[in-house]
């Protein structure tokens, strides 16, 4: 359900909309009715009615997708949205994805624009990792090397943080919940070589990328508009 579906559904129900508002985190909008029901429509198509005379909207929400009714007033959990991003120096690229994964709904988890608290690299990622449901690792070629003793084999590979950053989302989040962005028009080498792992390539744009990782999001259970994408 979105907010206007929710709108049509409280004007249904002959109630009066006295305000509409960001719940927290950008999670997505609640709706105040002048007679008291409360109504949270969350990004994820979720929906929650909270607030007093929460039975004045029971018939017109009942059966509708996503509707929960919060108990003893409390708000329930909305499906976290929050996807780490891991990247090496293409920041055009990375710019890129995050302005993609912000149009869908999503917040992007990216490390050089959360606060340090004092903390280390390797401790960062620990808390913030924690607080993503999904991870996309970018693998841009912004290294080369090769085999000692073998200086004909050099190819490009991506950046040692990339690697070890995709070991620790490996490790926190489970290998479906991981995707890897790989660019088609450069020969690289890939940065593990464990079985199963998720490679979507790209050549010119990320646009070429977007559907495939959609749906990949959208079935670890972070719902999307495939429609939109």
């Amino acid at each position: 359900m979105d907010l206007d579906q929710a709108k049509a559904l409280i004007e249904r129900a002959g109630l009066s909309l006295a305000s509409v508002d960001d719940l927290p985190n950008g999670h997505g909008s609640r709706i105040r009715t002048a007679e008291g029901p409360i109504v949270c429509v969350y990004h994820s198509g979720k929906c929650v009615l909270q607030g007093k005379r929460q039975d004045l909207l029971k018939e017109a929400f009942d059966g509708a997708d996503g509707v929960a009714v919060a108990a003893k007033g409390k708000v329930a959990a909305p499906v976290e949205r929050s996807v780490f991003v891991v990247y090496g120096h293409d920041e055009a690229v990375r710019t890129e994805l995050e302005a993609m994964l912000r149009r869908w709904g999503l917040e992007p988890l990216i490390l050089d624009q959360l606060p340090s608290e004092g903390q280390t690299i390797i401790e960062k990622l620990e808390k913030f990792g924690d607080k993503a449901k999904f991870a996309v690792v970018l693998a841009t070629p912004d290294d080369e090397g090769h085999k000692a003793q073998h200086p004909d084999e050099k190819a490009f590979r991506a950046r040692q943080n990339v690697v070890m950053e995709l070991g620790m989302m490996l490790a926190k989040l489970g290998r479906p919940n991981v995707a890897i962005l790989t660019p088609s028009s450069i020969a690289m080498e890939r940065p593990s070589d464990i079985q199963g792992l998720l490679y979507i390539p790209y050549k010119d744009s990320l646009n070429e990328a977007a559907l495939t990782l959609a749906k990949e999001i959208d079935a670890r259970g972070i719902a999307i508009n495939l429609s939109k994408v």
